[in-house]
């Protein structure tokens, strides 16, 4: 399997590492939104946030808070987005499991359009119920 991110890893392909341990990596996005976004990874390959074991993802979620501390210390966004797409029809183009951490500023023109939906009749009840019955 071709992986780029497992690339980066093991140190076939070059990146710009912000930090890493045992677990997880992180580095800035060869295509960034704004300069400073960066993506956080575990280095062990896994597709999707729900192959993930537990106890890695929340050394993960750890990276994630630590490097958005460092990025909101040095860079000093406005805001910061936190994003993580899952399948193709979420925006995923590596298929590695790993969080966006995206510097946000008034004046970066990026936004999310967003068409919002509202439920009719039943339909809140019945996805809630659908989503309930495969909850432990």
């Amino acid at each position: 399997m071709d992986c780029i991110f497992c690339d980066i890893v093991e140190g076939k392909a070059k990146a710009e590492i912000l930090y890493e341990n045992e677990l997880i990596i992180s580095f800035l996005d060869i295509r960034p939104m704004n300069y400073g976004h960066s993506l956080v990874i575990p280095k062990r390959h896994y597709e999707s946030f729900l192959e993930i074991p537990p106890d890695e993802l929340g050394v993960l979620i750890i990276g994630v808070q630590t490097v958005f501390k460092a990025m909101s210390e040095s860079i000093k966004p406005d805001g910061i987005n936190i994003i993580s797409n899952n399948g193709s029809a979420a925006g995923q183009s590596v298929p590695h499991f790993h969080f966006h951490i995206i510097p946000r500023f008034h004046s970066d023109e990026f936004k999310f359009r967003i068409n919002l939906k509202s439920y009719k009749g039943n339909l809140r009840k019945d996805f809630a119920e659908k989503i309930r019955t495969c909850l432990p």
